[in-house]
């Protein structure tokens, strides 16, 4: 029997969009398939076939209408793309039986109708392609290697081709595709002949899946391999990505999935690729749509991969080394879990690879557990029963899991073994906090709450204040840490008046939060202030901070509107923020404030001074917009010099998610017409890096309103993207 060396089916194909060197760019769908077979044996050409195959959208660009001279009429009454496949596999099949073959090889012009059309096509419809697709002969390519003084393979077209081998290129063709179906196979032809004499050995391969794998920090990544993927859905795994990415070869283990502060998805992907040019395919997808929701793609680079995905630890390195996993990431675990129980949990519907070797949890540098696992499975089936198992209950908790990835087990595992996720070392030129965050006096308005779980958040607190989360003053809520800028399990929260905190005192005391209880004091904002600048506060008194310093009290503090570095507490303004308006406890100032600012020495003085302590100031009221700024670095200078500028009148917050990156006040107010909001009244959330965070918050009258816009706006689209709304 021959083999498929001995056999090439030359292929040429067009789509409803771009072709040429943009083809499949556009993500339109393929229209024309022309074939010939190259017998290479006997030097012979069979018969050549063309279909035209009818798309799921029916629409043209004028730029196809041009290039192909077909028009609607003729493709609506062509057999869809399934159909088509399965004539072309029946058509070859009986021409190689008739040479006595049952193999070939598709040949085309270059990579783009392999991986950039029939791929993600195919991907896109669910469609199985036969595994002829996952190989081919890149004409360019092999010409390039036949013939090295040809130019390079990138520049050749297929009339230079020609050119280059004296073939006449002169297309008196009438059918589109035909003329470049047989020049490509009396390229072939010259290729074989005198005095080339070339052989068809070397294929271009498409990988049938990805490949899961770890990434150690020392590994050399090369710059021009990796791309940053944007606008994910935060529930894509890494197959997903590599299924967007389909036709294209992603390196072992090369897609790592970005967490923002709070080890949570942000919707970002750093993708490695096996070669630059696998990369530069992947650029031409961008905008290309997952489901409903486009994808931006830019180029990455490779110490940015490997910041993401890079690991040191041998644990990691060893629980990584069981190729082709499932990995599935625990999250909420009770602190006193053990093996025995999580696998108990999962149950025998989901075995564990390995059983206890295919746990890893997450620890931190001093070995208290952080709450989270990871899981290895041997199939998708067990990970799936896994995966059914999402909110229910282990020991007091609910435990959810999701899809992870070997990039997201190195990250999540860096993270808690080195830095602690909220950062308490303000950069070397620290602007000191606002006023506004801290109001002291010896009113007892104020509580402390003792005996937090070390993984309570904000979002932990509002729901344990309950109906007293009304009575909590903006930016109120402050998270102590300990000198290792980890949560101390002690929380300071201001209130409007000492009467709610006594309330609160009274009613939440001893109350559970998670599998604890937590103890809650009413105190003062002096003695809130005492522990916040490190001193201690207990049942015999107050102790004073190890040395006071004056100048640090936090009525003292003084503002100007110079643009500054802005540390983690101090990223939320007061006028960004929905509050209830309160009576002002001190005079308005009648001259502009100035900000402080400690030099470097200064902050290293303070640093020594203040290292038992530190705070975290937090809002009341949007508390999962921690990381976000209210604004670009330039509009937060602005919005100090006015406090007005920003969502000023009482009412109610809707949060918007999902937005597309380019997304301003005019699009979001269009997308709710009808509702009659001022610009004033939405604010747009950017990241750390400057960068609209594709979130935003948008103030309605009041709650009524907001939540008949919920009900009616949710799951709309804006731009192309499903928007996911919700009242804080």
């Amino acid at each position: 029997m021959a083999s498929h060396n001995d056999t090439v089916v030359v292929f040429f194909g067009a789509t409803a969009g771009a072709n040429g060197v943009k083809l499949g760019s556009d993500e339109r769908e393929l229209i024309l398939l022309v074939w010939q077979i190259v017998d290479l044996q006997n030097k012979k050409v069979g018969k050549l076939h063309r279909c035209l195959v009818k798309p799921d959208s029916l629409e043209l660009t004028e730029q196809c209408k041009e290039d192909t001279g077909l028009n609607l009429d003729d493709i609506s009454k062509a057999e869809p793309l399934d159909d088509i496949l399965q004539q072309f596999h029946q058509s070859v099949s009986s021409e190689l039986k008739l040479l006595g073959r049952s193999s070939f090889t598709l040949c085309t012009d270059g990579p783009l109708l392999i991986r950039q059309v029939f791929h993600p096509e195919a991907s896109n419809k669910n469609l199985v392609l036969p595994d002829c697709f996952y190989s081919f002969v890149d004409l360019r390519k092999e010409l390039h290697k036949c013939c090295p003084n040809s130019g390079s393979a990138q520049d050749h077209t297929l009339s230079s081709m020609a050119e280059y081998l004296n073939i006449p290129t002169e297309n008196t063709e009438t059918s589109a595709g035909v003329w470049e179906v047989k020049t490509m196979a009396t390229i072939v032809l010259r290729l074989l002949s005198e005095p080339h004499n070339h052989k068809f050995t070397d294929f271009e391969t498409v990988k049938y899946k990805f490949e899961t794998g770890a990434c150690r920090k020392s590994e050399a990544v090369d710059s021009e391999t990796v791309i940053r993927a944007r606008g994910l859905p935060w529930q894509s795994s890494d197959q997903d990505i590599a299924r967007f990415f389909k036709g294209l070869n992603i390196a072992k283990g090369g897609v790592a999935l970005c967490l923002n502060a709070q080890g949570r998805r942000n919707g970002e992907a750093l993708v490695r690729f096996v070669n630059p040019e696998h990369r530069d395919l992947a650029l031409e997808r961008h905008k290309h749509h997952m489901g409903s929701r486009y994808i931006e793609v830019y180029k990455a680079t490779g110490e940015e991969f490997l910041k993401i995905a890079g690991g040191t630890s041998n644990e990691v390195a060893q629980f990584l080394s069981k190729e082709n996993q499932v990995i599935i990431r625990m999250r909420g675990l009770p602190f006193t879990a053990t093996a025995e129980e999580v696998l108990s949990f999962l149950g025998p519907d989901c075995p564990v690879t390995d059983d206890k070797e295919g746990l890893l949890f997450v620890k931190y540098p001093d070995g208290r557990p952080a709450g989270d696992a990871f899981v290895l499975f041997a199939c998708e089936e067990y990970a799936q029963n896994a995966i059914k198992k999402h909110r229910e209950i282990l020991g007091k908790r609910y435990i959810e899991l999701f899809r992870s990835t070997a990039a997201e087990v190195q990250q999540v595992l860096n993270r808690y073994m080195s830095t602690p996720l909220i950062s308490t070392l303000p950069p070397p030129m620290l602007p000191v906090i606002p006023q506004p965050f801290i109001m002291t006096g010896p009113a007892r308005d104020c509580v402390r709450l003792r005996g937090l779980p070390y993984t309570a958040t904000i979002e932990d607190i509002l729901e344990f204040m309950a109906e007293f989360t009304v009575d909590i003053k903006p930016h109120g809520v402050h998270m102590v840490l300990n000198q290792q800028g980890r949560p101390s399990g002690d929380a300071f929260i201001q209130m409007k008046s000492a009467e709610r905190s006594f309330l609160v005192a009274q009613k939440c005391h001893k109350k559970m939060m998670k599998d604890r209880y937590v103890e809650v004091f009413q105190c003062s904002g002096e003695e809130m202030s005492f522990v916040l600048m490190g001193g201690t506060l207990n049942r015999s008194g107050l102790s004073p901070p190890p040395c006071k310093l004056p100048c640090l009290s936090p009525p003292g503090y003084a503002f100007q509107t110079a643009a500054t570095v802005i540390p983690e507490a101090a990223l939320y303004q007061p006028q960004a923020l929905l509050a209830s308006p309160r009576t002002p406890q001190h005079p308005a100032p009648t001259a502009p404030p100035a900000i402080t600012y400690y030099s470097t020495q200064a902050h290293a003085n303070m640093s020594m001074n203040m290292n038992y302590t530190a705070y975290y100031p937090s809002p009341p009221v949007s508390p999962t917009t921690v990381g976000y700024f209210a604004g670009p670095h330039s509009s937060m200078v602005a919005a100090q010099a006015s406090p007005s500028a920003m969502l000023p009148q009482p009412g109610a917050l809707v949060r918007m998610q999902g937005l597309p990156y380019n997304t301003g006040v005019k699009e979001i107010l269009s997308f709710f017409q009808g509702y009659q909001l001022h610009p004033d009244s939405v604010l747009v959330l950017y990241n750390f890096s400057g960068q609209c965070s594709g979130e935003a918050l948008v103030t309605f009258p009041n709650v009524d309103t907001a939540k008949q816009a919920v009900a009616e706006r949710s799951e709309r689209t804006l731009a192309g993207r499903y928007i996911n709304l919700f009242v804080v």
